[in-house]
């Protein structure tokens, strides 16, 4: 037997160190690289020609995009014919400034950004020195002419204001155009047991499809609802897109709906919630009085950058946490025994039969049917098979 000396245990030691780390390190950017894969399809573009005064296409301008909330910008430049397409831009405020040699440097602000936008930014340089700078406010767009897909943004002001029957994202897939709902009244706010009933143009409910962040969140065997049910005060926008959308969201045959989570801003941004419902406020029922209800929904967010102490913030977050109570009763409406019936007279209810208690197969012994009977017999009347007398059991007889 060979034993290794300390030298060499402490020299494998930190081998094995080493490569526990260069592990973590792996895993930890593979984790990045797949997230940051998943969110591209939820994010939105920018497309747009740069000219000069004459209309003509300027190649090789600067194109510099900046996010108004986190201040990270991306720089490209544009092609022989003076076009751009920015991807993988997340939903914001954005401005678009473009430069180039014997131009003045455009700026144009402003720019909304919604999930899954096809935004067009054309942009018109004048001639003159890099250091003068042309500002536009940027214009509504009339007329969506990128794209001819259909469909219907809802923001994330209306998702936190809107009043909801159980605060669930299912609740505001029936507002688009073109919806058909078949939901309850009433939501519970889980992704499977929800109540996502809703066809789209004549499609099928099982197949519309849903996305969270980019990522497929369709629960499979669900008959086509979320797996995920995040809080809607989590949710920055939610975009239902009903027909005519681009092949990247090619997973279903209906109705696509993409959400995208709020993002951490170079602010530090916090806030709190409670959403209340008791039966004590609720009117009583005519027909079934009060039934229980007890629903709570609260919690809270918080956002901001990573990197607090740098003048230009780099890496942000965000933060959420929800909590959601329900005692929901329920009423029960059923046919009950009239008060005669208890005594054995069943005069306008079904007609009762005697058991079977004679013959080749009876169905129940004399001895144990008439046992608390006077001498244990049947009373007058009585006929195996045969009808109640009077549609009356005799007392006797009831157990």
């Amino acid at each position: 037997m060979k034993f290794l000396s300390p030298t060499h245990a402490g020299s494998i030691g930190q081998f094995l160190r080493r490569c526990d780390l260069r592990l973590t390190v792996i895993l930890a950017a593979l984790v990045l690289l797949f997230a940051a894969q998943a969110v591209a399809q939820s994010e939105a573009t920018i497309v747009g020609t740069v000219t000069d005064p004459s209309g003509a296409a300027v190649a090789n301008a600067t194109i510099t995009i900046t996010n108004l909330d986190t201040g990270l910008s991306r720089t490209i430049n544009t092609s022989g014919d003076g076009q751009f397409v920015v991807p993988d831009l997340r939903i914001g405020r954005y401005t678009v400034r473009a430069a180039a040699a014997g131009f003045k440097t455009t700026e144009q602000q402003n720019i909304t950004l919604q999930v899954g936008d096809r935004a067009r930014v054309d942009l018109k340089l004048a001639v003159g020195s890099a250091q003068e700078q042309v500002t536009v406010e940027a214009a509504a767009i009339a007329v969506q002419a990128d794209t001819g897909e259909i469909s219907d943004v809802i923001s994330g002001q209306q998702l936190t204001q809107l009043s909801t029957n159980g605060r669930s994202m299912y609740s505001l897939i029936s507002l688009t155009p073109g919806a058909s709902s078949g939901q309850g009244d009433f939501q519970i706010p889980t992704p499977v047991g929800g109540d996502a009933n809703v066809s789209f143009n004549g499609m099928r409910e099982s197949h519309n499809l849903y996305l969270l962040d980019g990522s497929e969140s369709s629960d499979r065997g669900g008959a086509g609802g979320s797996d995920v049910m995040p809080s809607m005060d989590a949710i920055a926008e939610f975009r239902q897109m009903t027909s005519n959308y681009s092949a990247e969201y090619g997973l279903s045959s209906a109705a696509t709906m993409t959400a995208v989570i709020k993002g951490g801003t170079k602010q530090f941004h916090a806030s709190a919630w409670e959403f209340l419902r008791n039966d004590a406020f609720d009117a009583k029922n005519y027909f079934t009085g009060k039934t229980p209800l007890k629903f709570h929904t609260f919690g809270f967010n918080v956002g901001g950058p990573v990197d607090f102490w740098a003048k230009e913030h780099k890496t942000f977050f965000f933060y959420n946490m929800e909590w959601r109570r329900l005692i929901q009763g329920q009423t029960l409406k059923q046919t009950v025994p009239d008060t005669a019936w208890y005594g054995g007279d069943v005069a306008g209810g079904p007609a009762p039969t005697v058991p079977v208690f004679l013959g080749p197969n009876p169905v129940i012994t004399s001895a144990y049917l008439f046992r608390n009977c006077p001498g244990q017999t049947a009373p007058a009347g009585i006929i195996s098979g045969a009808p109640f007398p009077s549609h009356t059991i005799p007392t006797c007889m009831i157990d």
